[in-house]
């Protein structure tokens, strides 16, 4: 919704001015200035990006343009699983509980939460980590060290679609120049015509490089920028699992190993301790889960 509104306002706000200062509308309509424009940004984004990152791309502005960042209830879910396979570690055998981790689909701990199945990656991450737990060799240091680095690569590869938008964004500026430099050539061919056309032509050519900045700094930026923020936000499920999983592995009760996690929520989304409780204690005792966020 934000993405649309934001467009909608620089949009109008731009055209409404141009028009109110006397511009024709009916001039900046010129399709092939914007096909030379976009289809060479398009070209060379191919020729940059291998097919992994090009198709990345296309999830990451599904996911900036819908907002699909993760709403408390998403950090509730992680919160529940969490504690609730903290108690499965600290109160059966290995052989009771590693099921959970080598088979996530068929365990009822992770299927009491459907929208958490969907991120394939976090729960990898997390049944990679209480292996490692449970295996029982592994000094809480070297986890950590681990969680870290494993962080890392995954923020690398998160953001792989922020570089290689900015990388566009940066060039359409420049290809806007070589679009109107395109329709001054063109223009130029035109000097034995009338001054009206060859306005009309010098007029179409300098709209190459209206679209080209216009698109840079007006679109795809703020495109890359906000893809950037989601991701981030998506990064911190698998902070809040590292901070919870060190904090059992150091000593804590589960309840309270959740709190750690807890604590590196952003505060905007951050669900109180309360909700926390509520939640653990429902799942727990085998209730439904709590559907409310504070």
């Amino acid at each position: 919704m934000n993405f649309a509104i934001g467009l909608v306002v620089a949009l109008g706000c731009m055209l409404g001015g141009y028009a109110a200062l006397g511009g024709h509308l009916d001039v900046l309509v010129q399709p092939f200035e914007f096909v030379i424009i976009c289809g060479a940004s398009l070209g060379t984004f191919i020729v940059a990006n291998p097919l992994s990152t090009i198709k990345d791309c296309g999830k990451a502005i599904g996911e900036a343009v819908l907002d699909r960042s993760p709403a408390p209830r998403d950090f509730l879910d992680v919160l529940s699983v969490l504690h609730a396979l903290l108690r499965e570690l600290r109160g059966k055998s290995r052989n009771e509980v590693e099921g959970h981790f080598d088979n996530p689909q068929e365990s009822p701990i992770f299927n009491a939460f459907p929208n958490l199945m969907k991120n394939k990656d976090l729960v990898t991450f997390i049944c990679d980590y209480c292996r490692l737990i449970i295996i029982g060799n592994a000094k809480t240091h070297e986890i950590e060290a681990l969680l870290d680095e494993e962080i890392q690569t995954l923020s690398y590869d998160r953001f792989k679609p922020v570089h290689a938008l900015n990388a566009v964004g940066d060039g359409l500026p420049a290809l806007g120049i070589v679009a109107a430099v395109l329709g001054i050539i063109h223009a130029m061919g035109a000097l034995d015509q009338s001054p009206q056309l060859l306005g009309g032509l010098i007029g179409a050519a300098l709209v190459g490089t209206f679209a080209g900045i216009f698109l840079s700094y007006g679109v795809v930026s703020p495109i890359a920028q906000k893809i950037k923020v989601i991701r981030q936000k998506q990064l911190r499920l698998f902070t809040l699992v590292k901070q919870t999983l060190l904090a059992f592995m150091n000593g804590a009760m589960p309840q309270v190993a959740v709190e750690f996690g807890r604590k590196t929520i952003p505060s905007k989304e951050r669900p109180t301790i309360d909700a926390v409780e509520n939640e653990t204690i429902a799942g727990s005792t085998g209730g439904e889960p709590a559907k409310a966020a504070a």
